[in-house]
């Protein structure tokens, strides 16, 4: 498994990476909920071991827009002191697979780890996003489109892998900063320039284009015949 632990107790996280290291399994960890939601959603985890109480942004909040803004069904373990049962159906609600309270045993988080894995296993088992000829496997980072292998920049892969997975729907301007950048995105528009980068490897050879841009709103990944008015593939 790769795992992402989203946890400010030092502590708690040496102890969870010497447990599930020991194990084989790959782990990293934010110590606040801004950082630990943009690693969420610019890299790709098997499962989130996400606490309540995070600095900068607490965790129903990380998930709730994980779930909502970047549409992400990656398996969520809550892992808080907050033991109540009102904070267990807000957890629930905000869209937690599982709810774990502390103090816990090393073990039973990863049983229950395994559990919503195998749960949650018909809705993260496909590794390759596909819209038209163009496809793209999250397990080896190889995108291809008609069969011909396409050659991207990380940043540009992202790019499509946010427009991928959304396609489609539109993707504001604002969301794929995000994904890029977090809440500091660069001065100047940087993101036009990927965005040329990525339409030169995915439509550039291509007479069908796939890669439209709305005025004003942001960017929209769809096949030829799904192609909205008010679009342009430029």
């Amino acid at each position: 498994m790769r795992l992402l632990v989203i946890e400010d107790n030092r502590h708690l996280i040496a102890n969870l990476f010497d447990y599930f290291e020991a194990r084989g399994h790959v782990l990293d960890a934010a110590p606040d909920g801004v950082t630990g939601l943009h690693l969420a959603v610019t890299q790709t985890y098997d499962a989130l071991i996400l606490d309540w109480m995070l600095p900068r942004m607490e965790g129903p909040e990380v998930l709730r827009r994980l779930r909502e803004e970047h549409q992400s069904e990656v398996p969520v373990i809550m892992l808080t002191a907050r033991d109540e049962l009102p904070d267990k159906i807000a957890g629930f609600r905000a869209g937690a697979d599982d709810y774990l309270t502390k103090p816990f045993a090393l073990p039973e988080l990863e049983v229950r780890l395994e559990a919503v894995l195998a749960r949650t296993h018909g809705r993260t088992q496909s590794r390759v996003l596909q819209v038209h000829d163009l496809r793209l496997d999250l397990a080896t980072l190889e995108a291809q489109r008609g069969g011909r292998t396409l050659h991207l920049y990380p940043a540009c892969r992202k790019l499509l892998e946010v427009l991928m997975r959304a396609s489609p729907a539109a993707v504001p301007r604002e969301r794929l900063e995000y994904a890029l950048w977090g809440d500091e995105p660069p001065d100047g528009d940087m993101l036009r320039s990927h965005i040329y980068e990525l339409r030169r490897s995915v439509d550039g050879p291509f007479a069908e284009k796939l890669l439209h841009t709305l005025p004003r709103v942001g960017y929209r990944l769809s096949a030829p015949t799904a192609a909205m008015d008010g679009e342009t593939a430029r």
